[in-house]
């Protein structure tokens, strides 16, 4: 195969990469673990439970994001082929992203209670019309369109406290009712809430009978037996998706699900999730994973398998083998919060594949994260390993201009990122210029 060498600069920083196809490069071990220095689109990483180091190998630390403007010209870096353009700024804090059927994107503003509407009128890959959808929300995070299909007939919101919903007609820019109460006893989350991790997802089944709601830890690693506010949280919760009543836990032991998908041909659910804090640089890695019913994944006793976490030394030893190993491993702290599934509209080597934001570390004495990465599937099953797909946002140990947060598939067939450091959408796109 025919090799050349081209050069990717960001922010002050050169790399200069193969461009045969990808991976450019596939670390392993200890290289795996590795921090936002090696990151580059095409880049992959395998991360295996047997890598783990001891707890408390590096000291905790608190290494949090120092904002730095975004320097002049300065865009996330993609792989060759792909280019970046912005296609919105001045967002507040953009959070979670979807497509809806006649191409509209939603967005959520959660730290402003609003959800809003982008429309590329004329199909030029820019932005003409926005819209506030709604407002008066409360931490909105997750959207799901129902039912599934062309022709919805509401759009789903999920608060930090309860998921509401809005008659939608295709088109519509603003709501044309004030959202109704459709779940209301979702455990509630930040400072409004009695704290804890707020965000709220949504995934909903192929069948459009169930609808699956995401539900973080109040805690970092307390023991549910001692919190009782730990209560049907980290889990993530099941409901009937036409009454809205509860069916209960469809899993536990998942500290912050942050992200919901579905597999479309599986029905499966998928989740990225933020694991805990405080054991050190390289523990506990973030993952992706499909989500078994009744399944059981560790928090707060046990990680990655049988892994004790020493704060809860000798307790529920009788979990430490029903403890479900995730599919794919992230490097710790890197902070996985939106995914989707993407098996059309991108080059086939980019099909059949999750993309997944890292929204980006602050309990690492080096950063990691601050990228979207792709996870490639192989008949509904993950490999194992992940490759960078978007870079650039890290300046340097300090700085950071940007922090991925919701990704989407447009209807034209390009990617669409949140970023709620610079308040921006990214919309990455195949070159006009092909090789």
């Amino acid at each position: 195969m025919k090799k050349s060498l081209f050069t990717v600069v960001a922010c002050g920083l050169v790399y200069t990469a193969s461009a045969t196809r990808l991976p450019l490069e596939t670390l392993t071990g200890k290289l795996a673990l590795g921090d936002w220095t090696t990151d580059r689109p095409g880049v992959s990483r395998h991360i295996t439970p047997a890598d783990l180091p001891k707890p408390n190998d590096t000291p905790s630390v608190d290494n949090g994001p120092g904002w730095v403007a975004r320097p002049t010209g300065a865009l996330p870096v993609v792989p060759r082929g792909f280019e970046v353009t912005q296609f919105a700024s001045n967002l507040a804090q953009p959070r979670v992203i979807v497509t809806a059927p006649n191409g509209d994107l939603f967005v959520t503003e959660s730290y402003t209670g609003k959800v809003i509407v982008l429309r590329d009128t004329n199909k030029d890959g820019a932005l003409e019309v926005r819209s506030t959808y709604a407002s008066g929300l409360t931490r909105p995070f997750g959207l799901q369109f129902y039912p599934n299909g062309k022709k919805p007939k509401f759009l789903l919101i999920a608060n930090t406290d309860s998921v509401v919903r809005v008659p939608y007609t295709n088109g519509d820019l603003v709501a044309t009712e004030t959202p109704t109460m459709f779940v209301n006893n979702i455990p509630g989350g930040g400072q409004l809430r009695g704290g804890g991790h707020w965000t709220r997802d949504l995934a909903l089944s192929k069948d459009n009978k169930t609808l699956y709601v995401s539900v973080g830890s109040i805690s970092n690693v307390d023991d549910p037996d001692v919190n009782k506010n730990e209560a049907r949280r980290a889990a993530i919760l099941e409901y009937d998706a036409v009454s809205g009543a509860e069916r209960g836990i469809y899993a536990s032991g998942i500290r912050n699900p942050v992200g919901l998908a579905m597999h479309p041909k599986t029905d499966e659910v998928w989740t990225a999730v933020n694991e805990r804090d405080g054991l050190g640089d390289h523990l506990v890695p973030d993952y992706m994973t499909h989500v078994e019913r009744g399944g059981f994944y560790g928090w707060p006793y046990y990680y990655i398998g049988a892994h004790q976490d020493p704060r809860h030394a000798g307790k529920k030893t009788d979990l430490a083998n029903k403890v479900i190993i995730p599919d794919v491993l992230f490097q710790s702290h890197s902070a996985a919060l939106d995914l989707c599934y993407v098996n059309d509209g991108l080059p086939q080597a980019y099909r059949d594949s999750f993309f997944v934001a890292l929204h980006g570390s602050w309990n690492r004495s080096i950063r990691t994260g601050y990228k979207v990465v792709r996870v490639p599937l192989s008949k509904g099953k993950a490999k194992g390993m992940y490759e960078d797909f978007m870079t650039g946002f890290v300046v340097d140990n300090k700085g950071v201009w940007g922090r991925p947060v919701g990704v989407t598939l447009g209807n034209d067939d390009a990617l669409y990122v949140t970023d709620d450091f610079s308040g921006s959408v990214w919309r990455v796109s195949q070159s006009k210029s092909r090789d």
